[in-house]
Formats: C-alpha cells, structure tokens, sequence
C-alpha cells in the first residue's frame, strides 16, 4: 500500500486528483437540500458556468438532494466524462463524515461496472469519502460462477478523490489511513460472508495467521489438543459436538511505544451456530454463518494496528468453534470448568458465545492489560433492545462511555448500556459457580455480559460491545452497508486504540 492510494482487490483503488482527468467516465458530485431547490457541492473543482449546467440538468430531472437520493444525467459541455452522477446529501447543516461516507457508498453502489470515477465529495470530508466508496463498492463474489456486480461483470474499478492539494503530506496520510481502515472493514465482512462450508474453525484459524503474519503479527495457534491441555473447558464444551474441532488464535502487535499501553481483544468466533442440543428454528438459521463476526473483527483490528504502526500494544484473542448437535455435543445441565478454574453449568447450549469468550477473556487478563474490549453476536435480546444497526457496549463505567462516545463519533452508534446488579443473582446454579443464562428472558444482553464480567480481572478497564445485529445485514443495502457482514465494530475499535494511543 503506498502513500497515495490503496488497491486491495476487495475495493475499489483510491487515488488522489487535482482536477477531472479525461480518462474518468463519470463524475460524482453531492447536492444539498434549499429552499430553492438542490444546491451542488463541488468545491473549486468546476467553473460557475459549467456546475450551473450541472446543477439545471439535474433539477431538470427531479433531483432534489434528499439524503443518498441518486440522480444522473448526460455530461453537459465543458466536461470531458460521459455522464454526471449526484447523490444527495440532505440538509446543508446536517452533512457530517457519516453523511459524506454514507452517500459516497450509495454513489459506489451505483457506479458498478464503472472503470474510473472521480468525485467532489472528497473536498467535504477526503476519509470519509474514500472510505464510503470503497465499502459501498464491496461485493462478496468468490461463490458466484456466473453473475459479478455491474452491467459488464465488473465491480467499480477505480475512484479519484478531488481535492485543492493532492500532493500534501496530509493528504496522503488522510487517504492512507482511510483506505487502510476500509480494506480491515472488508477483511472483517469477507471472512463474515464466507460461507461455514468454507471457514470452520481450522481454516478461520489457518487464514487468521497467513493475515497476522504477512502484517508481521506474532502468531499463536492452540488446536484442539493444546485447548485440553490447557483447560479451556468454555471452547472445548462448545466445540465437542462437532467434527470440526476449536481453536484458539491469539495475533500479538508489540507496539511501537516504549513503554505503550496495553489492550485486549477479544472476538466470538463461533463459524457455524446451531445452537446444539438447545437447537434454534430452521428458519434464518443460514444467518449463523456471521456467528463468528466478534472475531472477524478483532482479527481485522489487530492487523490494521500493526499496518498503521500504532504505539499501543495489541493482543487479540479468537476462540473458535463450531456449535453442533451431535451424539458428542455438551448437553443442557452439563457442567464445565472455564479456562481459570470457574465451573459453569449449561442451562442453554445456544448460550454458547459467553462460555468461548470466557474462556480467552481469563487468557487475556494473564497478560495484565490496562484495557479489554471484547466483541460478539452475543444475544437476539441486543436486537430486541437496539435495532439491527445499533451495537450496545457495556463494561466499567468510564471505559464503556469512552466507546461509546468514539464509536458515535465515528458513526457506528454504539450505544452505553447498564449492568444491574439485580440480574447477578440470576446467574448463580444450584450446582456450579454459575449458570450460563438467567431463568427469565429479560434483560438477556445485560445478562450476557454479567456473566462476562466476572471473568474479566481486577483493575482491567472492559468494554463488552454486542453486534448481534449490526454486524450483518439481512435486509437491503443502505448507505455503505451491502448484505451480509458490515464489518462493525472494526472502525470503532481501531479508533478507542488511536484514543488510547493519543491520551492513553
């Protein structure tokens, strides 16, 4: 990845321009919403006269800036592309980066087929810009013999951010960082949207150190074997009823810093949730593919640290496994001993993702960090709570605000929940040191992390975030958002460590 301009294969490549060269097909350009009609944005990049042409052809049509509103018209005279595409961006006061970035993956999404594109969105916001092209322009295509995105078969190829200065320092190192936290943005939904015939927990594994390693990651595997050995009762119990045995994927980046402070992450890696013996209904039960999107993402986190060499040192943690009813699958009422010592008795065996992160939860704690942040598609009770797109973060109070105000910031809304005390007692078994759900449905994803909490060491500042939604998206595209697996809450943690990084 240079300086200037990211070209991963999983989006589109990102240049920085001064100006509309002549080999680009189309223009993208943002319109406002007035009281007298749409208002173009296209910063000093085209003359009064032409963006007045611009601007009377696209009224001309209907278009109005309502916010991702998508408009295109024939290219009037004085420009040299082909045609001229707007996309709305609602009210002028009312454009933030989230704004920019979702409109920029409604114009992505839009332009399939495209070979080159240039854009005047990047003179509002050039991160925000480049980040919503390229994660609107996504597409998971490894398993589609014969369709691809676009007219012709193929995906946006390439987008030129129009800015004033293309050639400052800060605007490389702007383009650098946004393209870099885009490409973990898709390496997390890539490996979401793989399907479980593809990604078990052997070849989660296997993929998760060929990325670790090329980012100069250390990498540490325990199999099946080293997980007994070692005691990981949560991960094995999980894993047991499948043939497809667990392991544990630890990625550590030293960090830069001389004395750098230290964070854990952790992710749910389950690649397949049937929910065992507790069996789930048939129906969406394909959507269990994503069960492994905490760990997707906090793999993408750590790679994305050591490509942007930050200070802070990072240690992730992916349990892995694949919860399967069979004649060797833990039953409800068995008991097992977490990774530590805690015994737990299995009251639900779909209560599964909670037993894997204790487990690598204890492990994490072992190397005295100052922060924790774990993330899972833990509980439908966060969807009850929030919505598909609404991640909720619980934890030590300072610490879990500190997430939620950056992950707000940064657009991926988490939202601060509590954990009453009331729901402890809930927790405890009339035959091991906890149960691991309450005999009630309420308040499941406190629950959830009440039961996290009490594998979480002494003096660890936690964060506890739960996707359960909106690390994947059953319904239609939106914004930079396809179907299938966001990449939440990538974006949010790689900001909480450039937080830490900055204010320790």
């Amino acid at each position: 990845m240079s300086p200037a301009k990211s070209d991963s294969p999983l989006g589109p490549e990102l240049v920085l321009a001064g100006s509309v060269a002549k080999r680009v097909d189309v223009l993208v350009i943002g319109l406002t919403t007035g009281p007298d009609g749409p208002e173009a944005s296209v910063g000093d990049v085209l003359d009064d006269a032409t963006a007045e042409a611009v601007l009377a052809g696209l009224v001309a049509v209907g278009a109005t800036g309502k916010a991702e509103e998508i408009t295109r018209i024939p290219a009037p005279a004085g420009l040299t592309v082909s045609s001229v595409l707007a996309v709305g961006l609602g009210a002028p006061d009312a454009v933030d980066a989230e704004q920019v970035r979702e409109s920029a993956g409604a114009a992505a999404r839009a332009l399939a087929g495209t070979a080159v594109a240039a854009t005047t969105l990047s003179t509002i916001d050039l991160g925000a810009a480049a980040e919503g092209f390229y994660l609107g322009a996504y597409t998971f295509t490894e398993f589609k013999a014969k369709s691809a995105p676009g007219a012709n078969g193929k995906p946006l190829g390439r987008v030129e951010l129009l800015v004033s200065a293309p050639r400052t320092a800060a605007a490389k190192n702007t383009l650098t960082r946004s393209a870099a936290v885009a490409e973990a943005v898709a390496v997390a939904r890539e490996f979401v949207n793989t399907p479980p015939s593809h990604l078990y927990p052997e070849e989660f594994a296997a993929r998760a150190k060929e990325l670790g390693t090329a980012a100069g990651l250390k990498v540490q595997i325990l199999d099946e074997k080293a997980l007994a050995k070692g005691g990981y009762g949560g991960i094995l119990g999980v894993g047991k009823g499948s043939s497809r045995q667990p392991r544990l994927v630890r990625l550590t980046h030293a960090g830069t810093g001389r004395s750098p402070k230290k964070v854990a992450l952790v992710g749910k890696g389950v690649t397949f949730d049937t929910g065992g013996i507790s069996i789930k209904p048939a129906a969406g039960m394909e959507n269990m593919t994503s069960d492994m999107g905490g760990a997707a993402a906090v793999i993408a986190t750590v790679v994305l640290a050591a490509k942007l060499g930050l200070k802070v040192a990072v240690d992730a943690y992916a349990p892995m496994a694949e919860n399967m009813p069979s004649s060797t699958a833990q039953r409800p009422g068995d008991v097992l001993t977490q990774y530590g010592g805690t015994t737990v008795e299995v009251i639900n065996t779909d209560a599964e993702g909670r037993l894997i992160l204790a487990d690598a939860i204890v492990k994490a704690c072992e190397q005295n960090p100052d922060y924790l942040i774990d993330t899972a598609t833990l509980t439908g009770a966060q969807m009850v709570a929030l919505g598909n797109r609404t991640p909720g973060v619980m934890g030590t109070d300072e610490f879990r605000d500190r997430v939620a105000r950056i992950s707000q910031e940064i657009g991926e809304n988490a939202w601060a929940m509590p954990l009453p005390r009331e729901l402890r007692g809930d927790l405890n078994s009339k035959v091991a040191d906890l149960a691991n759900v309450t005999p009630h449905r309420w308040g499941g994803m406190l629950a959830a992390a009440i039961f996290l909490k009490e594998f979480v060491a002494e003096g660890v500042q936690w964060a506890h975030i739960d996707v359960a939604g909106p690390s994947y998206n059953t319904g239609g595209p939106f914004g930079y958002t396809g179907k299938g697996g966001t990449g939440v809450p990538v974006r949010t943690m790689i900001s909480v460590l450039e937080d830490i990084d900055e204010r320790g």
